[in-house]
């Protein structure tokens, strides 16, 4: 047993010895414009040309890219076609930055599963960009800072899923371009940014997350002529939407998702209130304070008409400059328990909506209920 126990740390310490020096040397040799097949840390910055030619290509399957805390850098005055780190195997990019390129980071086709942990990409003109296929995005405790697209994606060439993860994004042009993906959001910041949601065609669903000061927090037109301009679903859970210039820009002053759910969140301080056209809404437990204007919901501008239906349960409607909730004919939600105090038009203005009971209004300036019957307390 004694021999046993010293051939095991012999073989320990020579399997260490050989992955630290394998690393070392393999980090060591890392230029601009080489291609990974094997696991690689940095271990010292990359200051590579602004040209079309990848600044480092990853090609091993499940090849972890470390950065080791280093930065992979565009030089020159010219962004031209410029790419940072491009991934074509399954695997891991980590621990660093990628600075200054057209795209930061690129997802080719054959790839479907990849993950960016602490990772920062900053002033980029695209920072992360799937360029092909179906693939699964895992982004965790990373920033984006001043791109000028966070995310986005090759139209009508990739599709997937982006689930994001404890990351803050911050004074970027637009933050996220959805094109036929699945968005999930948990846990993250936006703070800052031109516009955060640019939902073309996808699922957004934002959880447990911040945002905060934004010029403007979406853009989700509706294409009344039958295209493909339009997002399947916008979802809020339990997230702070606040103290944001505008929730839509004014050339797109409307949100058009097919399903619009919003739960247990915070509508605070916003420079214009909430319009969404939908087929279906699912709103409860919300709060709606102090914004330029409260919540109108309406039908979607189609050729054939879908009523809006679907539940609006349990939401406050607080002191905002505006009605505190309108619902536009021939729209037809079932409210119930709805709070409207104070605002400055109407508290509740929903002519076609089915009245379930429970509303509560008074204080407000235009009127307190109209379409539904509302108690004082």
């Amino acid at each position: 047993m004694p021999h046993a126990r010293e051939w095991v740390g012999v073989v320990a310490l020579a399997s260490l010895l050989w992955e630290g020096g394998d690393a070392k040397a393999g980090a060591a040799a890392v230029k601009c414009g080489d291609t990974l097949t094997q696991h690689t840390k940095l271990t010292r910055d990359l200051l590579c040309p602004g040209t079309g030619a990848p600044a480092l290509r990853v090609v091993g399957e499940g090849v972890v890219l470390d950065l080791g805390g280093h930065t992979v850098r565009r030089t020159g005055p010219e962004m031209g076609d410029s790419q940072g780190i491009v991934v074509e195997a399954n695997g891991t990019v980590r621990n660093g930055t990628i600075r200054g390129f057209r795209w930061g980071y690129v997802l080719d086709s054959g790839a479907n599963n990849v993950r960016l942990h602490e990772l920062s990409l900053v002033g980029n003109g695209t920072a992360i960009y799937h360029r092909g296929g179906y693939a699964r995005f895992l982004i965790t405790n990373s920033v984006l800072r001043g791109n000028t697209t966070g995310m986005s994606s090759e139209f009508d060439a990739a599709t997937g899923e982006f689930n994001i993860h404890s990351s803050l994004f911050t004074g970027n042009g637009r933050v996220m371009f959805v094109d036929a993906h699945d968005v999930d959001v948990l846990g993250s910041t936006f703070n800052s940014n031109e516009n955060v949601i640019e939902c073309f065609n996808g699922n957004i669903r934002i959880r447990s997350s911040i945002l905060a000061m934004n010029t403007a927090v979406g853009s989700l037109a509706f294409d009344p002529a039958g295209g493909f301009d339009f997002c399947s679903e916008l979802r809020f859970e339990d997230t702070m939407i606040a103290n944001n210039t505008a929730l839509a820009p004014p050339e797109a002053p409307v949100w058009g998702p097919f399903r619009f759910v919003m739960r247990n969140s915070w509508v605070v301080n916003n420079g214009s209130g909430l319009h969404a056209g939908s087929r279906t809404v699912y709103l409860e437990g919300n709060t709606f304070w102090d914004n330029a204007g409260g919540l109108t919901l309406a039908d979607l501008p189609e050729f054939v008409p879908y009523p809006l239906t679907g539940l609006v349960r349990g939401n406050r409607f607080l002191r905002n400059a505006g009605d505190g909730l309108r619902v536009l004919e021939p729209s037809t939600p079932t409210l119930v328990g709805n709070t409207a105090v104070n605002n400055v038009g109407w508290g509740i203005h929903a002519p076609a909506a089915f009245d379930a009971g429970g509303n509560v209004a008074r204080g407000n300036g235009a009127g307190n209920c109209e379409g539904v019957t509302c108690s004082a307390f």
